[in-house]
């Protein structure tokens, strides 16, 4: 999905480096396998998925947590995608993780009782807590599950929420430009940046909700992000 949604035709993917690295171990040059996107001054790098569902189920979680070591050793930052199952490759990456979002929607029963099973399996694995970020997206979609219900279904509450913008959304989709990277201003996009914030230990020149209307069920995330100081805005300082 990432690539689609980024309009990215990629000539290689983690498939593909994982069967050089069965042949080789030394010796590859990872970039060969990423596939770059550039956005006016902005870049990064992503390592598509597997474009068949025979090599995404044949994806060793050895080779794989080393892609990533290496990975983690060439960038700032690598951010995993992964699937909503707690396979065996799925823990390995939660292990090699410093943070591990659980990104969860408030819409029908059956998407909380998942919600659930979840934040119970993930909170079972005896992570510490400031690994895990519980995020809500869609938070002011129109249903009738009440917000404070569901964390106490839970029993926890959310780190972060994202307001429900599907206008934004879809245009991001249909131009393959990233909210955050958008010169026209959305609600959801200047969220993320301050979510991004947070992962990062870094402010940005917009990073307050005023300029737009307040969407968190705890008046605009109780205000926490103006009210933060520097040394202690972000994630990885706690």
């Amino acid at each position: 999905d990432v690539c689609n949604y980024l309009q990215l035709q990629p000539q290689k993917t983690v498939a593909d480096l994982q069967q050089i690295m069965q042949l080789q171990d030394k010796g590859i040059d990872m970039r060969e396998y990423l596939t770059p996107f550039l956005h006016m001054s902005t870049s990064f790098h992503v390592l598509p998925c597997p474009r068949r569902l025979d090599e995404a189920y044949n994806m060793d979680p050895k080779i794989v947590k080393e892609i990533v070591k290496r990975l983690q050793a060439m960038f700032d930052y690598v951010i995993i995608d992964t699937t909503s199952m707690f396979s065996v490759l799925n823990l390995e990456l939660l292990d090699l993780s410093t943070i591990v979002m659980f990104l969860g929607i408030v819409d029908f029963i059956p998407t909380i009782k998942n919600m659930k099973i979840g934040s119970d399996t993930l909170r079972s694995l005896s992570y510490d807590k400031n690994k895990l970020r519980f995020i809500l997206n869609r938070s002011d979609a129109k249903t009738r599950i009440g917000f404070a219900d569901v964390e106490r279904l839970m029993a926890t509450k959310f780190d972060y929420v994202l307001p429900n913008d599907f206008a934004a959304s879809s245009k991001s989709i249909q131009t393959g430009v990233p909210l955050v990277l958008d010169s026209e201003r959305s609600a959801l996009g200047e969220s993320m940046k301050i979510l991004v914030g947070r992962y990062t230990n870094r402010t940005f020149a917009n990073k307050t909700v005023e300029n737009y209307e307040p969407y968190d069920p705890y008046e605009a995330q109780r205000r926490a992000t103006e009210q933060a100081s520097e040394e202690n805005f972000g994630w990885f300082s706690k």
